[in-house]
């Protein structure tokens, strides 16, 4: 084992066993290398250890705190459908959108449909299929070729099969400095090394880009950013297409919540030629039978279609005609409107609970981004938050790279009914005004 890791397991067990309490702050880094008569790049490593196994949480300006957890008896944040008030995962399903989705699938009931549902198919998927895709995926005058999309079993297999196709193992891969934690887990497992883009309102800034060149490639969220819900303009779009070109990389655009605002073009349409542009059905009707869209440029299609196929990405024929069906009849269109609307309206009840704090999202995404008051630390409100039966998730789980994360949470507000959102907000409302003192266990 390396001695980094030995050392975290033994500050893990200090944790466990008590020696080490929740909210303790550890030492600063040099101090603890030069406690423990290692290198810093080795303490730097211990630390993001216990970080990457849940143990602790740095912030801004303030350093390494033991993370607080909720009582062993509440239900784990991870996974929805508890008791708890589910602010922390974004599963927008309407109560009357399972009966729409039925009423599409009845064709394959039919002895012919279900059989050729249940062959196989490649990561072409099926010409119905493409063309389904091609013209349900358009927005704001851009469509995707047909000849050049490709399927995968989700948004996360899509998006690890751009990463695994245009960055190989031991590369740079950039990304925004806050960005989707699956992101993090794919590049760990690909062997890829994530390279964080400093940031401002607009999005990634370009002048980072080309600081931290050579990448082989950047993924970027350009519309209702996870978990930042701001949105790219377009000139700063314009900016970043150039670039592209001017760098010689590619771009892994994910477009998952971009049917949330169909007003505005992609990232792909201003460089199509330098643009993988990653979709999928979870956000736009359900998550339990999803299909994952990759719009690829012709000079990289046929290394993203070998990346689904060894990876096992592909789609599920199923799912594929599921989905070409939905696409293809309406159903898919009329319950992405109805989700527009009720993205609109749940972000005006955040704006009504939470007037007078600093939040910052897109009128039209299904989260925000909290930025807590003095003094209260992401983790802690974490765990207050917990402990009244609300699930939020801290800044720290976006955060990329070394540098701390700040005192900031994400919440998630399409998937408890409005009437619990609202409650829900207005008992973090009253959390932050107060102080992390007086939310402590007894």
């Amino acid at each position: 084992m390396d001695d980094y890791r030995a050392i975290a397991d033994e500050l893990a067990a200090d944790i466990a066993a008590g020696r080490l309490h929740p909210g303790d702050r550890l030492l600063p880094l040099r101090r603890f290398a030069r406690s423990r008569r290692i290198a810093a790049s080795t303490a730097a490593r211990v630390y993001q250890e216990l970080s990457r196994r849940g143990l602790t949480v740095g912030e801004v300006g303030r350093g390494t705190f033991v993370r607080d957890a909720a009582p062993a008896d509440e239900p784990a944040l991870a996974e929805p459908g508890g008791a708890r008030v589910d602010l922390e995962m974004n599963f927008p399903v309407l109560p009357h959108h399972p009966a729409l989705l039925a009423k599409s699938l009845e064709h394959l009931a039919r002895p012919d449909a279900l059989a050729a549902a249940l062959r196989p198919v490649g990561a072409a998927g099926t010409a119905a299929a493409r063309r389904a895709a091609a013209a349900h995926l358009a927005r704001a005058g851009w469509a995707p070729d047909p000849g050049r999309l490709l399927f995968a079993g989700n948004g996360r297999q899509a998006v690890a099969a751009a990463i695994a196709a245009l960055v190989p193992a031991g590369e740079r891969l950039g990304v925004e400095a806050l960005t989707y934690p699956v992101v993090k887990g794919i590049a760990a497992r690909l062997g890829v090394t994530l390279v964080p883009l400093a940031m401002d309102e607009h999005g990634p800034v370009p002048e980072a880009l080309r600081a931290v060149a050579p990448l082989r490639a950047v993924y970027l969220q350009p519309a209702l950013h996870n978990p930042l819900g701001i949105t790219m303009p377009g000139h700063r779009r314009a900016e970043l297409a150039a670039l592209l070109r001017e760098l010689d990389i590619h771009a892994i655009e994910d477009a998952i919540y971009g049917f949330l605002r169909p007003d505005l073009p992609p990232l792909a349409a201003l460089a199509p030629e330098r643009t993988v542009l990653v979709d999928s059905l979870s956000k736009r009707l359900a998550p339990g039978l999803s299909l994952g869209f990759l719009a690829v440029p012709a000079g990289v299609a046929q290394d993203v279609g070998t990346a689904l196929r060894s990876g096992t990405w592909a789609a599920a024929r199923f799912a594929l005609d599921a989905g070409t069906r939905w696409m293809a009849d309406g159903t898919a269109a009329a319950i992405e409107e109805e989700k527009r609307a009720d993205a609109a309206a749940r972000q005006r009840i955040a704006a009504e609970r939470l007037a007078g704090f600093r939040v910052r999202a897109d009128p039209h995404a299904y989260h925000c981004w909290w930025e807590l008051p003095e003094p209260w630390r992401a983790d802690t409100f974490v765990a207050a938050a917990a402990r009244r039966g609300i699930a939020v998730t801290p800044a720290g789980a976006f955060t990329v790279g070394s540098g701390h994360a700040p005192g900031a949470v994400r919440l998630a507000l399409a998937s408890p009914p409005a009437d619990a959102l609202a409650g829900a907000l207005d008992v973090l409302a009253g959390l932050a005004r107060g102080a992390p003192e007086d939310s402590a266990p007894e």
